[in-house]
């Protein structure tokens, strides 16, 4: 790709790719094939792979308002590109659903999208107050319902797990007190809860942090997606596919890291957190690119703020 379009895909967007330049050298987008964005958002990654050769992209997104907002890209890509409304967790259906059985190479980002966060109608940010929604979609529970709902134990599991907050019990006590006084309907009324709760000063997050980011995770079943996508990019992968996915916490990476490293017969014995073995042990279905995660580089952080977290692992598909 040309440094100018390269440019262009990382600053005249609203959201700007993570580790967009890692991502094309381990995707390796052909001159020809076909390359799945399991995570479209706002088009960064897919505009990188069309800009960089004339392959294809299926792109993919449960959020409606990032399947309007690719409207533009259409009408520029033509019939390189096409956008799916869904869920990457059923990502092997919808390919086969565009009449395609295998495919080039696969890429998600599984972050939040900037335009997320900043609106505040859509309740992912502590920082902005708004209605306590949380989801990618339009379909399913809300945080709202979630954290008006649901027992102080629920509660203080779901921030434990997912948030790894110390003070989930606390937490977690501290809703449910609130909530006897009023429901809970808006971001800003649950991260002064929090921060209440806690009353311990975070120099590098803020205190609510790791509840929004667990209540998120629940909202969205992104652990069941995440699993469900792996096995999916198993399936559907050719030989000499390549499968490229950026985490931005540790719960999540640690899923992908042990499943490429069992896929590929670098890790012995199993992990509940890991979806159905789809091939014998003594068969590897991926080869590592890198055996440690890739990091953003300094200046990228510098640049992007959004960056610092990511960390990125790559893996090619076996005959197998």
């Amino acid at each position: 790709m040309r440094k100018s379009n390269l440019e262009e895909v990382k600053f005249n967007i609203d959201h700007v790719p993570v580790m967009v330049d890692s991502v094309l050298e381990y995707l390796q987008p052909l001159e020809s094939g076909i390359f799945v964005d399991g995570t479209f958002g706002r088009g960064g990654y897919t505009t990188a792979i069309l800009e960089n050769g004339n392959a294809e992209v299926i792109a993919i997104d449960r959020d409606h308002e990032a399947i309007t907002c690719g409207k533009a890209l259409l009408l520029k890509y033509g019939g390189r590109l096409r956008i799916i409304e869904g869920s990457f967790g059923c990502l092997d259906e919808i390919v086969r659903d565009q009449g395609l059985e295998l495919v080039d190479g696969i890429v998600l980002d599984l972050g939040v999208s900037s335009p997320q966060i900043l609106n505040s109608e859509r309740g992912f940010s502590f920082q902005l107050d708004g209605p306590l929604d949380m989801r990618m979609g339009s379909k399913g529970l809300t945080a709202e319902e979630l954290v008006n709902n649901i027992s102080e134990q629920e509660l203080a599991d779901i921030i434990w797990k997912f948030g790894q907050d110390r003070h989930a019990k606390k937490i977690a006590r501290a809703i449910i007190k609130a909530r006897l006084i009023e429901d809970i309907k808006t971001t800003g009324q649950l991260a002064d809860i929090v921060k209440r709760a806690v009353k311990v000063d975070y120099k590098k997050i803020n205190p609510a942090t790791k509840t929004f980011q667990a209540l998120r995770i629940v909202v969205n079943d992104e652990i069941d997606q995440l699993k469900r996508v792996l096995s999916a990019a198993e399936k559907i992968l050719k030989p000499g596919g390549r499968f490229v996915v950026v985490c931005f916490h540790s719960i999540e990476d640690k899923i992908v890291k042990n499943f490429l490293k069992k896929k590929s017969g670098a890790l012995v014995g199993t992990s509940r957190h890991l979806p159905q073995q789809l091939a014998t042990p003594t068969q590897s279905t991926f080869d590592l690119i890198n055996k440690k995660v890739i990091k953003p580089t300094i200046q990228e952080v510098n640049n992007n703020r959004r960056a610092r977290s990511a960390r990125l692992r790559a893996a090619v598909r076996t005959s197998v």
